[in-house]
């Protein structure tokens, strides 16, 4: 018999044994709504093998094994049973239609609660602003209740089950999301499951001795481990401390901290963590949450004298956690944070473990093309690392809440003649605005001495060159950033999944140094775009004489035409050689149209020539849908600078 049989055969005979303890856990439920109830039964019995399977795996060698599966699969009834009527209509819908959100209509917006709407009432005020924008999908950085002062950003989560109190009540979200759902709005939120804050009660009773709790978290009496570790563990935060583990005085113990001293990481080879989470999880759907951005995903296994990064038991847990939601809330989608190798990336996309994936490659090369005026890597990239798997889409942006790290792969570099190591230094030079050529005005982030890596801090209009412009008060630079920022959104509108605004980029929010005078920000070089929404400036918006009622508007046209694009829909994406190191090239088609999409990622014009415009578009005549110029492939296309067009064929 193979091993997959084997384990099917148990799987069934554990849900034999286990499903009278669910029907009798369930019964209420059941006998309130009985077809509900032979749903969620008919997904338990589909769902369960696969399951079992990786718990099998990752558990199955534990002594109370068994116990944790029935605790488990109990959780999961529990959270069915508590769903809303709602809910549970969207689950049947999302499973209706899982390519939802592949749709051209799909526009993402991520914002921090108290910089844009100040709680969570507040935004829920101000959703029309997001509603005039066509946002379809908005993701809120973490809101849950964190410790006072330095809490990186809100990933320090002390309570899952309660939003930060200055924010507003677990209750409010609940309503905020069925607002939004009204809206036609998806709400997403962070999961940040590799780590808790010390201040979290899973930590104060591991700090208090209580035995159970200590197996929740990696803690040891001296230097003996954490120095093994260490030797192969890459350093996260350099100049927050150096190594990966914090001695804490109260307990007498050394703890594992990937990222901040107060963040703690959790013990996910301890089956009891992973039921803990799960219930978290499913808690959070409940509230009406439809996305999971699963935070350092890459970090939730340890392995001694490996970089603990990438384990294949991070990729069965998440699979995990994924069967667990398709049992108890379909609707629920996980979205990956890897900021890793591209290799590794895409090795959390699945319909079974992440449907969505933050693409910084994408990112991070869109801004190497336009500090190199040469669009080579980004091309490759395009054409060797785009294809994801059926089911699944990219989530591209340009710029969120983190930093922009030089993510490209070495080989792809080198193969272009391209010294990465050098590369890096030179792009780290430029985006800090420390090159001849550079019209970028960023911060560098962690700067580890020892290695010359940096990352970069800034807002998008202050990278693009609109701070540097606007310092100088020169047109002609001001008229170039803008026409760069309008270029790099065009690439995100057209290239395939869901395109993600950070709010404030659509109104050329510049960076805001005042960070530096608050004693929890002042180490954190990121909070230079964390910048509050600056509702006072709301009559600029519609003013097109300046920057940010240009970029405003031209924005709000563009993703309106965006979604009247069937081509844009789903993943599909023809790279082509456009025979100009400053000109991308890539075809989109679905739905009956082709797209022709063509950007100048230089300040001097670009010519496509017309054979390749024939050869490519498919056709001789044809319509830019940015401008409605119709153009023939019988001559040359110029390109002005940071220029783009989407081409349509029409009729000669």
């Amino acid at each position: 018999m193979s091993e997959r049989d084997w384990t099917r055969g148990e799987a069934g005979r554990s849900m034999a044994r286990l499903l009278p303890r669910v029907r009798a856990e369930l019964a209420a439920a059941r006998e309130a709504d009985p077809a509900a109830y032979e749903v969620f039964e008919a997904r338990l019995v589909r769902e369960w093998p696969r399951l079992f399977g990786l718990l099998l795996r990752l558990y199955g060698q534990h002594y109370d094994f068994f116990y944790h599966l029935e605790q488990i699969l109990l959780a999961a009834g529990r959270a069915w049973a508590a769903r809303s009527a709602g809910l549970r209509a969207l689950d049947a819908a999302r499973e209706a239609d899982p390519a939802w959100f592949q749709s051209q209509q799909m526009i993402g917006a991520v914002l921090y609660v108290d910089l844009f709407g100040g709680t969570v009432e507040g935004l829920r005020e101000r959703l029309p602003y997001l509603e005039r924008l066509g946002v379809t999908y908005l993701h809120l950085m973490p809101l849950f209740r964190a410790p006072e002062g330095n809490s990186d950003g809100g990933y320090a989560v002390s309570s899952y089950r309660e939003v930060d109190p200055r924010l507003g009540t677990m209750e409010q979200l609940a309503a905020l999301a069925a607002s939004l759902r009204e809206r036609g709005i998806s709400l997403a939120v962070d999961f940040v499951f590799n780590h808790t804050s010390d201040e979290h009660e899973w930590a104060l009773r591991a700090r208090a001795g209580d035995p159970e709790h200590e197996q929740f978290y990696f803690l040891f009496p001296d230097r003996a481990m954490p120095d093994q570790y260490d030797r192969t563990l890459r350093e996260i935060f350099p100049t927050v401390r150096r190594g990966s583990f914090t001695w804490d005085e109260g307990m007498g113990r050394w703890v594992w901290t990937t990222f901040n001293s107060f963040q703690w990481d959790l013990n996910y080879a301890n089956p009891a963590v992973f039921r803990a989470m799960g219930e978290e999880l499913l808690f959070l759907a409940n509230q009406g949450v439809e996305v999971l951005r699963l935070d350092a995903v890459a970090f939730i296994w340890k392995r001694l004298g490996t970089d603990c990064e990438n384990q294949p038991e991070a990729h069965l847990i998440i699979q995990a956690y994924n069967a667990l939601t398709r049992i108890a809330c379909p609707a629920l989608l996980f979205k990956s944070e890897a900021i890793v190798h591209p290799d590794e990336v895409v090795k959390y996309i699945s319909p079974e473990e992440a449907q969505l994936s933050y693409n910084p490659l994408l990112m991070a090369l869109c801004w190497e093309a336009l500090a190199t005026r040469d669009v080579r890597l980004l091309s490759h990239s395009l054409r060797t690392r785009w294809r994801t798997p059926e089911g699944c889409a990219w989530v591209n942006y340009l710029r969120v809440h983190d930093d922009i790290g030089w993510t490209f792969d070495d080989d792809d570099a080198r193969s272009l003649g391209i010294d990465p190591y050098g590369h890096r230094r030179f792009l780290n030079a430029f985006y800090t605005g420390d090159h001849p050529a550079s019209f970028a005005r960023g911060v560098p982030f962690q700067a580890n001495p020892d290695t010359g890596d940096a990352r970069i801090s800034g807002t998008l209009a202050s990278l693009a060159g609109l701070e540097q412009a606007l310092h100088e008060r020169q047109p002609q630079l001001t008229d170039l950033a803008i026409r760069r920022i309008l270029m790099l959104h065009s690439v995100i509108l057209s290239a395939g999944g869901i395109p993600l605004l950070y709010v404030g980029d659509e109104v050329a929010t510049l960076n805001d140094y005042s960070y530096v005078r608050d004693p929890a920000k002042a180490d954190d070089s990121r909070w230079v775009h964390r910048v509050p929404f600056d509702w006072e400036q709301a009559e600029r918006w519609d003013d097109m004489a300046r920057p940010e009622g240009y970029i405003y508007n031209e924005l709000l046209r563009l993703i309106a035409l965006r979604k009247g694009q069937p081509a844009f829909a789903g993943n599909s994406l023809e790279v082509f050689d456009t025979g100009s190191p400053q000109l991308l090239g890539f075809a989109r088609r679905g739905g009956g149209q082709r797209i022709l999409v063509v950007a100048n990622f230089g300040e001097r014009p670009q010519a496509l020539n017309a054979n390749r415009l024939r050869l490519y578009g498919l056709g001789y005549q044809f319509c830019d849908l940015n401008t409605g110029v119709r153009l023939s492939a019988g001559e040359t296309l110029s390109l002005a600078p940071y220029q783009f067009v989407w081409l349509e064929p029409v009729a000669g």
